[in-house]
């Protein structure tokens, strides 16, 4: 287990759980929330997204928390293992509620709120992120 890859619905408890996992290995992590997002809440481009993660996994080892569907294929490719915490839609949603407001190293920028979108967003995570096919 050197390349790991860490998936599931937002506020499954993947940064915690890649937080412990980089603790207990020693393995970098890399979060791909920090990587896409700048802090004004813009995104990079694609061009420079798909450039860090090719140098990333080019890397003898490594912990890739995030989704993203469009760099799935890549990610999976270059893994040995993959997590996918998949936990009920209401531990989710209680999981991304205790955690506005609050510094996080896995995000640049704080959450003030739970907006009506992103809640909507999880709510269809199994019908939109769980279809993908290798």
């Amino acid at each position: 287990m050197l390349k790991v890859m860490i998936i599931g619905s937002p506020g499954a408890g993947k940064s915690t759980f890649a937080r412990k996992l980089r603790d207990q290995t020693g393995l970098h992590l890399y979060y791909l929330d920090m990587l896409w997002h700048k802090p004004d809440q813009t995104n990079i481009s694609e061009y420079d997204f798909d450039m860090i993660l090719n140098q990333i996994t080019e890397k003898d080892n490594w912990i890739l928390n995030g989704n993203y569907l469009r760099i799935m294929e890549l990610r999976l490719n270059a893994c040995d293992t993959v997590f996918f915490l998949d936990y009920p839609l209401e531990i989710c949603l209680e999981g991304v509620r205790s955690r506005i407001g609050k510094k996080r190293e896995d995000m640049p920028w704080i959450e003030t709120e739970f907006d009506k979108e992103f809640k909507q967003w999880i709510t269809d995570f199994p019908k939109n992120n769980y279809t993908y096919k290798v």
